[in-house]
């Protein structure tokens, strides 16, 4: 029916129809502030390579005076909070842990729960055997076997603690931060320089991510925030290494305790890959012996996250693992899978977007909230 032919339809046609348009953008403006987000136009980042880009030196900025005051309520230790991981592998294992008799089926259940949490299909097969090993003369419940096979799996004896000497002591100690683009690693670089400084550590951040939009300024701006000054180079594209290199000899100059250099990742190009990390490591090795090598892994990745894992150890000994985004929708078994078949220990974890929402990783904490305990 054509409604421009009735007087006084059309107009309420219009009317309704804006209405409609109104109540929509008040929803959608809604929905946005209830999530803390601003709507941002996408503006495509400039593409520079180090063929096309001349490499300048590298430049440094100096931290600005009284730029982030450090609560005193802030120190490495805190308590692994809970979160959205927290409780999904017990509640899919509450029927497991109530049986008295363990036929097939509950063995079934168990590998599921186990395999739909990102443990892996080896790692699941190592539990289930000391779970059934534990439970077989009927000392232990279901539930505390489990605990006891997931924290083994874990390895609670191993060494989680940052090697980078006393502070104050004058002996530098660099720190490589590896990961493939995305997963949050120039934010944890940030973190860990908050917690270092917490603790009394003098710290350089390198921005050698330079082939990567706005890398440097994320990192130059948590360098600000935490009080501590960036070397960066001043074009996209320039060579990685002579970043890393000059913010080493800066910290070697000037006495700092530690230089955290954050790395770029492009696992597209894997040969490349190789080269830029282990430029990296020989061009700072000339200044001081690097003292670890840390993995920032996506968690919710799952077992992806585990072939990242593989191509960084081929690249750089890996002496821990910085598991982020552990309040989204990670499942929680990546940590078993990545501990037990790298043997390298997850030190840190993510927990949120705040800036001391990074905690040590505690074993105990982590298969409690597992568990939902």
């Amino acid at each position: 029916m054509d409604i421009s032919w009735i007087p006084g339809q059309a107009d309420l046609a219009v009317v309704v129809v804006a209405s409609v348009a109104i109540v929509g953008v008040a929803l959608a403006t809604w929905r946005l502030r209830s999530r803390g987000e601003k709507a941002k136009p996408s503006t495509p980042a400039p593409v520079a390579t180090a063929a096309t880009v001349e490499a300048p030196a590298p430049t440094r900025t100096p931290a600005g005076p009284g730029a982030f005051e450090i609560p005193e309520s802030v120190d490495s230790r805190f308590a692994l909070r809970r979160s959205r991981v927290g409780g999904a592998l017990g509640e899919r294992l509450a029927g497991f842990f109530g049986r008295r008799d363990l036929g097939q089926d509950a063995w079934d259940e168990l590998e599921e729960a186990l395999l739909l949490a990102d443990v892996g299909a080896a790692v699941t097969e190592q539990i289930i055997a000391e779970v059934r090993a534990r439970v077989s003369g009927g000392e232990e419940s279901p539930k505390a076997a489990v605990r006891a096979a997931l924290l083994a799996a874990i390895d609670p004896e191993a060494d989680r603690s940052l090697r980078v000497g006393v502070a104050g002591a004058g002996v530098l100690a660099p720190v490589l931060v590896v990961g493939v683009n995305g997963v949050g690693k120039t934010t944890s670089v940030g973190k860990i320089a908050r917690v270092l400084v917490a603790e009394g550590y003098s710290v350089v951040l390198a921005a050698a991510d330079t082939f990567r939009a706005a890398a440097a300024d994320q990192l130059e701006t948590w360098g600000a925030r935490v009080g501590v000054a960036t070397v960066r180079a001043d074009a996209e594209g320039a060579d990685p290494a002579s970043v890393a290199f000059d913010a080493t000899q800066t910290a070697q100059r000037d006495g700092v305790d530690i230089v955290l250099i954050d790395t770029a990742g492009r696992l597209q190009n894997k040969a490349g890959l190789m080269d830029q990390l282990g430029k990296i490591a020989r061009v700072v090795t000339k200044v001081a012996p690097i003292s670890e090598t840390l993995l920032v892994l996506d968690a919710t990745t799952g077992q992806n996250g585990l072939a990242q894992a593989r191509v960084f150890a081929e690249v750089a000994p890996l002496t821990g693992i910085v598991l982020t985004k552990m309040d989204g929708t990670a499942k929680g078994g990546i940590v078993l899978a990545v501990q037990r078949v790298l043997g390298v220990p997850v030190k840190f974890v993510g927990l949120g977007e705040g800036a001391d929402d990074l905690a040590p990783f505690d074993p105990e904490g982590f298969v409690d909230g597992l568990l939902g305990d």
